[in-house]
């Protein structure tokens, strides 16, 4: 899912930095990688698969997936399921640069908007029933472009994940979708960026650094 950045503080990238410059490496080289990814489908549903059999999915009541989007890991064949389990499943969608949290109750409420990401239809964003606040969730499913193995995560740059999951409760796990490929030495995390408490590919659980004070 990708955003304008309605707060250009949150990325502050200085191109003098060494680790924004390294971050622009990796996103390159991660990219790269994604768009190579053999089998997208079905090693999306090994990692899908993955998560859900983790006790931090089995235990939470409500869930924020994200909608894939270009080469991210394919979550759209998981979601009629989680739907359908029981627990009450959310999905961000972009609103000015800020991601909102809708809940998501069957797949027809969902419609092709603006780059052919999939989001909540129109007539149902203001609806307040289905306005999630963050504070809500119990587990968050987080997309990103490269990742390391103790949770060090980057996106596209913009910062409007990191804007959203400063706000959810610290005990709230954040658990990353990522194919091995996405996988880096190290991140060069900056002081907006949030550890990931896992990294689930398909061949590996990381557990990451998380937010907790080390």
């Amino acid at each position: 899912m990708t955003a304008p950045n309605a707060n250009p503080a949150v990325d502050s990238q200085d191109p003098s930095d060494p680790r924004s410059q390294r971050k622009q490496e990796i996103r390159k080289a991660a990219h790269a990688a994604r768009k190579a990814q053999p089998d997208k489908e079905s090693v999306s549903r090994q990692i899908t698969d993955a998560v859900i059999a983790l006790p931090a999915y089995q235990n939470a009541n409500c869930v924020m997936w994200y909608v894939d989007v270009r080469d991210e890991a394919r979550t759209r064949h998981a979601l009629p399921d989680a739907v359908a389990s029981g627990k009450k499943i959310v999905i961000p969608f972009c609103v000015d640069g800020e991601l909102e949290l809708f809940h998501l109750e069957s797949m027809d409420e969902l419609a092709e908007g603006m780059y052919g990401i999939l989001e909540p239809k129109e007539e149902l964003r203001e609806v307040a029933a289905k306005r999630v606040p963050v504070e809500e969730l119990d587990l968050i499913l987080v997309p990103g472009v490269g990742f390391d193995a103790v949770g060090g995560r980057t996106g596209h740059g913009k910062g409007y994940y990191d804007k959203l999951l400063e706000n959810a409760r610290l005990e709230t796990p954040l658990i990353a979708l990522a194919f091995d490929c996405q996988m880096f030495d190290e991140i060069p995390m900056q002081s907006h960026d949030i550890y990931m408490d896992m990294v689930v590919t398909q061949s590996n659980v990381y557990q990451g650094k998380g937010r907790s004070p080390e």
